[in-house]
């Protein structure tokens, strides 16, 4: 698989669902919803969608599987990914018959023979990097996976993987309020030749500047929906480097323009909710930043790690 593709690729974490969880299930963004925002992106000229097989319990793949099916894009890349249940109650992690079972299954619903990047959606304590390469590496000669790799590890599960297959690619969390990747995951990425993914590249719309010191989110935001993981956001350095970024320019377009100055990141995983929330996204990719001068607004006390 070649190496260079697209630096914007489309996330579908919301169709049919927001992400895995199952308690969110039908209340994402809607088929009507999911079509018009891919359109706007093929337009735009994004090529490369990511989904997950647990994304809305599956709705998000069938979504993904009704635009192709009704578009037939010519160039089309496709990554999914496996570890999370389909339902509140039902199997996850990564055992290889599991991963058999739910490629085949992630096929059928996106309607293709092939996808291009499969990843462990997170690593699973149960199942060595060998086992895991392994499966994968059946699934590569079988013709179902073009190419494999991990989301959401850190430095020691990464180096066990490298140790056991040919992994290409890792997909984790990194922004200007998300930088624990920057310890050992970008730094053996980097050695090793691996394509690096940013996913939540605008740490769930705190870096829109949608949230604001003294006021409530906003209705449907995040932090109405699924405020947990942000939390710690709730700062005051926090809510200082954000109004200070803002000051600077669009903050969205600003902290992906700082993403895609760094050397290690290959491409990012934007998930936007109407199509108009592509623009940043696009800006991003032709803005001259001081992108020293952006990362340092949010450290040390504005990464995740050190709050």
């Amino acid at each position: 698989m070649e190496r260079a593709y697209p630096r914007v690729i489309l996330g579908c974490g919301n169709f049919g669902g927001i992400g895995s969880a199952p308690a969110f299930f039908e209340k994402g963004d809607t088929l009507e919803q999911a079509l018009e925002l891919m359109d706007a992106a093929w337009d735009a000229g994004i090529t490369w969608f990511d989904t997950a097989d647990a994304y809305g319990g599956g709705r998000s793949e069938t979504y993904v599987g009704e635009w192709i099916r009704t578009r037939r894009p010519d160039g089309l890349r496709i990554t999914t990914k496996t570890f999370n249940p389909m339902a509140e109650g039902e199997d996850y992690g990564l055992a290889p018959d599991r991963v058999r079972r739910q490629i085949d299954t992630s096929l059928e619903r996106l309607g293709v023979d092939r996808v291009d990047l499969y990843l462990a959606h997170a690593w699973d304590d149960d199942v060595s990097g060998a086992e895991l390469a392994g499966v994968f590496e059946e699934l590569v000669a079988a013709g179902k996976i073009r190419a494999y790799g991990l989301s959401n590890v850190d430095g020691a599960q990464l180096r066990e993987a490298l140790g056991a297959g040919a992994f290409s690619a890792v997909q984790d969390s990194y922004s200007l309020l998300d930088r624990e990747v920057e310890a050992e995951v970008l730094p053996l990425c980097a050695e090793h030749g691996l394509w690096f993914q940013v996913h939540s590249p605008l740490m769930g719309g705190w870096l829109t500047g949608k949230y604001r010191r003294d006021a409530p989110p906003p209705a449907g935001s995040r932090m109405t929906l699924r405020p947990q993981p942000y939390e710690h956001l709730r700062t005051d350095a926090v809510y200082d480097a954000l109004e200070r970024l803002e000051q600077l320019g669009d903050p969205a377009t600003l902290a992906l323009a700082w993403l895609f100055a760094q050397p290690e990141v290959t491409a990012v995983v934007v998930g936007p909710r109407r199509p108009e929330q592509l623009q940043p996204a696009l800006a991003a990719l032709d803005a001259t930043i001081d992108a020293e001068a952006i990362g340092a607004l949010f450290a040390p006390s504005g990464s995740a790690s050190e709050l």
